[in-house]
Formats: C-alpha cells, structure tokens, sequence
C-alpha cells in the first residue's frame, strides 16, 4: 500500500510481544494479532509503556521494508486494555504487576475470566479466593495496581513529551504523586535527579511546556548542564571563552545571552570565576571550585615533617629482607623512609617495580612503630588485592567512609573523622577531585597519608587528575619506583608497557612464532577481529593456556561502533552464557540480561553500596517481583527492574572502567575505529590489567598512533593551588 502521510490508515490489535524497545527514543518492534482476523503483523514506531496484551488503535501506514517484508509503520497510537483471556493474561503476566507472572495471573484469568481486571480494580479482596495468593501477597498487588496506574498517567504525560517509558518508573520513585507538577514548574530537575535522562530531553519537555529559548531559566541551566557535561571529559572549570562557545551551541542562542548571567551566577556562587595560568577567566561549579580548593588547603595541612629514629628503621628493614629472603632496592627502601617521616606523601610507579613489596613492607613497619594503618581503594577488586598482599583489612573508599542515605552524605568528615594513624590508599590515580575531597575532610588532621598509585595510567573516571595534580604541584613528597626487578622485566607485559609509556612501539610477539605473555595479532576488517576476539576467549585461551573465559577480561577503547563494547558483548554472551529453557531471562532496552551474565555497576549507587566499576554475576532474575539478584564479590544485591540500567554487559568493558582491578588474562581490540580515544594510557593502562596474558588484536598502526598520542588534558587547578598556598605568594586570588 502506499506510504504516503495523506493516506493514514487504521489499525487495531492486541499486543502479542515485543520484539525490540530502544529505552533513548521508544521506537519498538511489535507484534500485533489484528482484530477480528488470524493476522499476526509486525509494527513499527515510537512507542511509551506499552504491554503485552494490550489493545492498541495505530494510525500509521503500511511499508514494504527490503529486509524484513511488510511492517506496519505507527504515526499515532492510542491504547485500550485487553479485552480476551488471553490478551488478559498476557498483560497480567508480563511482569506489570509485582506478585503477579506468568503462573497466578492463569490462576487469576482461569477463576474471573473477562471479569479479571474489573474485580482486581473494584473489589481487589477476591484474589485471595485463588490458590497461592495470601493476604500479604494481595497488599503487593494492590500496591502496584495503584501505582501502575498512576505510572500510566505519568507515562501519558512524559510519551507526549517523547520520554523514554523506560525511565517512568524511576522518575514515579523519585517524585511520587508530584511527578508532573515538578516537571511542570522546572522540567531541568529531571537532568540533576535522574540517572540516564540528560539535558536535552529536559530542554525538549521545557520547549514544548512552551519555556521561550531565551529565557532566563533555560540559560542558567544550559550554563550548568555545559559545565557539568565537561566534567564527564574529567575538567574541572572550563575558560569562559570555550564556555560560551560551547553554551551557543547546545541552545542554539547568541553567546551575548549568557554573559550577564555568568556574572550574576557567579554573584550568588552558584558559579565561581577565577584567574589560573592557563587563562584569566576559569568557569565552575561551585561543587568543583569548592572541593578542589578545599582539597588543596586539607593537602597543605598534612604537608609537615615527623621525626623518626632512622637507624632502628634500617634495622627493622634489614631483617624485614633477610625474614622474607628479599632485597630492597635503594628507591624501595628511600620511599618506605620518607613515607614514615611525611604527613602526606606518594609512591609512585610503573609494573614490575616493586610498589606492591614496598607497601607492604611499609604496614609492618607502621604497625612495628605502633601505629594504626588503615587501608583504602577506589574499587572492591583493588581493595580485595590491597588487603591480600598486606594481610591487613582493605576497603572500599566508600565504605570506609559510611554514606548515610537519609543526608545523601559521608558519615565520616571534619566533624566525624575516621580512627587510625595512617592512611594508605591505593590506585589513587582512579580518585577524582569530589572524592578525593570528602576523603581528606574525614581522615584526622594528626595522621599521616599515603597516596599510591601509577600516575601513567589514566586518570580518575570523575572530575580532575587528583594524583597526578599532586605530583605535579611538587609541594609534597613523591617517591618515584623506577626501577623494575629482574623476575618481573622477564615478562613482555611488563617490558612492553614500560615502552609504551616511554613512546616506543614494542616488537611484540605473534602468535606461533615466540612464547610470550603478551602478543599482537594483525588484523584490519573489524567484523574478522571481532570473529578473532570470540575465538580466542571461548577456545585458544582456554586451550593454550588453561586461562577460562570468567577469568578473561575484554577491554575496548570506546563503547560505540562495531569494535565497541556494547557490540562485543552481544557477541560474546551469545558464545559465554547461551540461552536455553532452564535460564531465565529479560530484554531491557536492546539488551538481554540471563541468569549467569557479568554485569558491571555503571553509576555509584549508595543505597545498595555497590560502586561504578564493580562487577558481578546476575544469580536470579525474578520476573514476578520484578527483580534481579546480582552477586558481587562479597556480598549478593537484589536490583528492582527499574534500576537495570545503572547495569550494562561486561564481557567486553571499557579500559577506564577496567581501572583498579587485575584479571588473568586480557584481550585488547584496538582499530582506527577508535581514533578519537587512541592514546598512549589507553594502552598503558588496558595492557596493565594483564597478570598471566594480554593479547592485542588489531592494527599495528592503530597502535603506533595511540603510543605517539598523550592524553587529552583536563582543565583541573589543584597543582597550582596547592604551589600557591604553599608559597603564600597571590593567595587571595585562590583562596
């Protein structure tokens, strides 16, 4: 039939399945039984909360897809509720409903027939006539019949508005029976609140609302949501020049606009305006400036001198050596020294240098002195390893700090500091500006801190460079490890990474023709790498080396594209974790999580004390509750299907979020794909994680390129804050 928009048609059916939702726009594949006939089509278009089972009246029209046959494509839709038994329990059993799948609601439809939603909505008591259905269950029911049907209000409201149905229930918890009326009155609190909804969605709701371009609400929190999206690329302030550019065009307006209102955000210290070296004019957010500043202040406090008696240190450290049949290099044995007599310092290195020994040479001394250690890390898995290698109990910085979710804050701070004599925090370079801060506000202003870590590798996720900003300042001690052991330079992991990090493109190895723990295997069509990358995790690693694949790790520069996670782990959960009848499973958005998939943590979640970063196995998916179990290191995390996407695939992850933690092998895709996140600590740091084997698969070139290419730098001023207040010279103008 013609598809022409003058010749609309109509069409109505009941919901038999849904075939694909992408959550970013709603656009969806259906399967509709059409009414009053045998047909079963397939319809395509943007669709909010749709179930299955549901009636739906679609204007649209008809297409002829080369691909996939005739589809019809949705212009409009309005929706009904079933109106058979079977559309009846398809809806009820969908998962709706918590306390109600595919089992009790053919209980429920074989007991109320047609009647079913009629008696759940009036006279909700007579359920507990169906067997398994207890007074406590019929409370959750009609629980989340109430609220289901305000969500559908929510949802009619948000889809006219072309949000994603995937985020309504999220928003309905975080605002409850207020939802529309705070989306009416400031449509840009949906980008602050809510995880995954951004601010152009909310700059459409605000349009649409009828908010003129120009107006004063909408430029301030364009001028935020610049800032704040700038943070993401890891700066802490951007120059007011790029600023503007950057405002004009995310809101299509002239820069001129915002210029008064940077001076009068600036008035009210929503923004703070300061000179730096880089230029006259740095933009923050008051969060930022205030925390870098502080940090620096908290930095220059601890920055003193302890005496120690030097003579009984060597001693200690002589039968430390002779105790464990090791010998300390001089660089080892000067760092351990000036940690000890340091208020705050660092130790610094590359692999195969000995930070690992030292530190841990450094607890026994600090306890043999009688002092309390404490030790800390950005992620579970490195403080997991930390507390292996010390024998001492590790944590998270997270927990170590105690948030407390009724203040959305750290219990432990400057009023409520933490118990211990030194800290040792270990992978510093993955510690942000925020977090950084909030650790040195709680930890007590007599102890002592030591700050570890490889300051080649990238830098923190977050805002700023914490690690490296404190190196660079050259205000406090740094102990630089350079020098790498014998046993450890045997390793072409390690030898190669050292030239890495020196510009130098190794001669690495290929397979068949050298025993190595590190090979490159060429390759130039992106669809045969990612055959390869299958390949060698499902069978050449597990045959060659007894490495299996829940102890391989795939690390790609980027996310998108066809060498990109998201693509890598569909491919590889199709080859890991296949599904059959006996897993349970769910398709979220245009992913399939199944029972016995890796997942990661992508956003710090505090509730639930699980971090982005962390990573686990999904032990349970309950699609009657609505819930999935999720089984992290220490500890198992139950997920209501509303916060699914705070989880993505980890078969395949980012080398970033890779940071902080070790696997036994990992496998390195590496293409001109990735031109624009090519660069020398994308590699450095993804070849790190390799403790047994790392194998690249890729092009040479792709790699020469990246090696040649320093990280982008950030906008960040701890550095020169901390060399100013130190030397007390301009203070005024950073204080």
């Amino acid at each position: 039939m013609s598809s022409d928009n003058d010749k609309l048609i109509e069409l109505t059916g009941a919901v038999k399945r849904i075939t694909f939702h992408n959550p970013n726009n709603g656009w969806s594949v259906l399967r509709l039984n059409v009414k009053g006939s045998l047909d079963e089509v397939t319809v395509t278009g943007s669709f909010g909360a749709i179930t299955p089972g549901e009636n739906l009246t679609l204007s649209g029209y008809w297409v002829n897809d080369t691909t996939y046959g005739f589809q019809f494509k949705a212009i409009s839709y309005q929706i009904s509720r079933p109106a058979t038994l079977i559309g009846i329990e398809k809806y009820l059993g969908s998962g709706l409903i918590k306390g109600v799948g595919p089992v009790t609601a053919r209980r429920i439809v074989q007991k109320f027939g047609l009647d079913t939603l009629d008696i759940i909505e009036a006279d909700p008591e007579r359920l507990t006539e169906i067997h398994g259905i207890s007074s406590f269950r019929l409370t959750r029911i009609k629980t989340a019949w109430v609220e289901q049907k305000e969500i559908r209000n929510i949802m009619t409201f948000l889809t006219s508005h072309n949000i994603s149905s995937h985020f309504a229930v999220k928003i309905f918890k975080q605002y409850g029976k207020e939802t529309i009326k705070t989306i009416e009155t400031n449509p840009y609190q949906l980008a602050r609140d809510i995880y995954g909804i951004g601010f152009k969605s909310a700059d459409k709701i605000a349009l649409n609302l009828g908010l003129a371009r120009d107006s004063e609400a909408r430029l301030r929190a364009g001028i935020s949501h610049v800032l704040y999206e700038a943070t993401e690329d890891g700066h802490c302030f951007l120059p007011q020049e790029e600023l503007l550019e950057r405002a004009t065009i995310a809101l299509e307006v002239t820069s001129e606009l915002f210029i008064p209102l940077i001076a009068s955000m600036t008035e009210v210290k929503e923004l703070y305006k300061v000179e730096v070296p880089t230029t006259n004019q740095a933009i923050y957010v008051a969060p930022l400036f205030l925390a870098e500043r502080a940090a620096a202040m908290r930095l220059l406090n601890f920055n003193y001198s302890l005496a120690i008696d030097l003579n009984r240190v060597n001693k200690w450290l002589t039968r430390f050596c002779e105790r464990e049949k090791f010998a300390f290099s001089e660089e080892q044995k000067q760092s351990i020294i000036k940690v000890a007599s340091s208020g705050v310092s660092v130790i610094t290195g590359g692999p195969g240098c000995g930070k690992t020994t030292t530190v841990r040479a450094l607890v026994k001394l600090l306890q043999a002195m009688g002092k309390k250690v404490q030790l800390a890390s950005p992620t579970g898995r490195a403080a997991q390893r930390l507390g292996e290698v010390t024998g001492c109990e590790a944590k998270t910085i997270h927990r170590m700090l105690e948030f407390d979710p009724t203040t959305f804050s750290f219990k432990h701070n400057a009023e409520n500091p933490l118990n211990g004599d030194v800290f040792i925090i270990d992978e510093a370079s993955m510690i942000d500006i925020l977090l950084g801060n909030s650790l040195l506000k709680a930890i007590p202003t007599e102890a002592q801190i030591c700050f570890v870590g490889d300051a080649d590798q990238l830098p923190s996720v977050g805002p700023g460079q914490f690690l490296q900003d404190i190196i660079d300042s050259k205000v406090v001690p740094v102990a630089h490890l350079t020098q790498v052991f014998r046993q450890a330079a045997e390793s072409n992991i390690i030898s190669y990474a050292h030239e890495i990090n020196q510009a130098r493109m190794p001669e690495f190895a290929r397979p068949g023709t050298a025993t190595s723990d590190c090979y490159l295997v060429e390759e130039t069509d992106p669809e045969k790498i990612n055959a390869l990358v299958v390949k060698i995790v499902t069978q050449s690693i597990p045959k060659k080396f007894q490495i299996y694949p829940q102890r391989i790790q795939v690390l790609a520069p980027m996310k998108r594209g066809s060498l990109g996670t998201t693509n890598l782990n569909i491919m590889l959960q199709e080859a890991i974790n296949p599904a059959n009848d006996e897993k349970t499973e769910i398709k979220w958005g245009i992913t399939t999580y199944r029972v016995g998939d890796r997942v990661i943590q992508q956003v710090n979640n505090y509730q639930l004390e699980v971090f982005n970063g962390d990573i686990g196995h999904i032990k349970k998916i309950d699609l009657e509750d609505r819930q999935l179990e999720v089984s992290f290191n220490d500890r198992s995390i139950t997920y209501d299907f509303s916060d699914m996407h705070e989880l993505s695939l980890a078969y395949a992850i980012s080398v970033h979020r890779s940071q902080g933690s070790e696997y036994a092998a990992v496998v390195i895709p590496i293409h001109f794909q990735h031109w624009n996140l090519l660069n020398r600590s994308i590699v450095y740091t993804g070849l790190t994680r390799a403790k047994k084997l790392a194998i690249l698969i890729g092009q040479s070139g792709a790699i020469k390129k990246a090696i040649k290419q320093n990280s982008a730098e950030r906008y960040t001023n701890l550095a020169e804050t901390l060399r100013v207040g130190k030397s007390g010279v301009g203070v005024g103008k950073l204080w």
